[in-house]
């Protein structure tokens, strides 16, 4: 009781003590603020978007300029396709760069650089990777095509899944990796079998983030996979995808249109909300 007297009493604690009830509060006013338009943007999403969800929306393809109805399948599985491969491109690369890196990142060079241009490609902008994979592969084979665009986002997820499989080896504990070596085992095995099988739900979580990131990714698939009307599963032709369908619908003056843009960024932001649901919900079992 003393003590807390004799420090309510002192200057230097009372000035530290407003110091640190003005930060709280600004933190507190900071993040209401973010809150309140996130909330804003997902009503006003959900008023404009759920009018548009229906049967026709997932059983229609886009509806031709004029005409009326007309939903979005080709979009929605244009998309499913171009992320998938994405997903099993990424996947592997991301996880075996990301396994070198927390093996090899303190004893060799090229563990570095690679390290090094993964955060750079994390930062670049997505429409400088759809530039780099028009300029490498589109305009070489002559067309647009869902192989090119699946190409471009997976470069966005890779270092994604990259630092994310990094980072999580790097919280195994030391005396884990020392008993493997004690047991001989040799050190892929100690890679492979023991740090990833520790932090598998880590790892998936980044897998599921790099999904999410490269979900609603509009530039790249522009100058990659462009659009079509028609519903093609063909991956070697243009695709019609999500964010450019929605992209072209915002902008149209046809009512049918803008509403199918609104019901496409709606099944957009809830897949995204989703899959980020579902990562933490992998962390949280993951620590018990």
């Amino acid at each position: 009781m003393q003590l807390n007297l004799a420090n309510s009493a002192n200057p230097v604690y009372r000035r530290r003590l407003w110091q640190h009830r003005v930060g709280i509060a600004l933190s507190i006013f900071a993040m209401a603020i973010g809150i309140s338009f996130l909330l804003w943007i997902l009503a006003v999403l959900v008023i404009n978007g759920f009018g548009a969800i229906d049967v026709a929306i997932f059983t229609q393809t886009t509806p031709a300029p004029g005409s009326d109805g007309g939903g979005l399948l080709n979009p929605i599985i244009g998309s499913l396709l171009m992320v998938g491969v994405a997903t099993l491109i990424s996947t592997p690369v991301g996880i075996f760069a990301g396994i070198y890196l927390a093996e090899y990142g303190q004893e060799s060079r090229f563990a570095q650089l690679t390290r090094f241009v993964t955060d750079i490609m994390l930062s670049a902008p997505s429409i400088v990777i759809g530039l780099f994979v028009y300029a490498l592969y589109v305009a070489n084979v002559k067309h647009f095509s869902g192989w090119a665009g699946s190409f471009a986002i997976a470069l966005i997820a890779i270092p994604v899944v990259v630092r994310t499989t990094d980072n999580m080896l790097g919280l195994v504990p030391n005396s884990l990796r020392e008993a493997a070596f004690a047991l001989g085992a040799p050190r892929w095995k100690v890679a492979t079998l023991v740090r990833l099988r520790a932090v598998k739900a880590g790892v998936v979580t980044g897998i599921l983030l790099a999904v999410a990131r490269i979900a609603g990714e509009t530039a790249p698939l522009l100058f990659t996979a462009l659009n079509n009307q028609f519903y093609s599963a063909d991956m070697n032709r243009p695709m019609a995808n999500l964010p450019v369908v929605i992209f072209q619908f915002a902008m149209s003056p046809y009512d049918n249109w803008r509403e199918l843009a609104w019901g496409g960024a709606l099944l957009i932001t809830f897949s995204v909300l989703g899959l980020n649901i579902l990562s933490r919900l992998l962390v949280k079992t993951s620590k018990q």
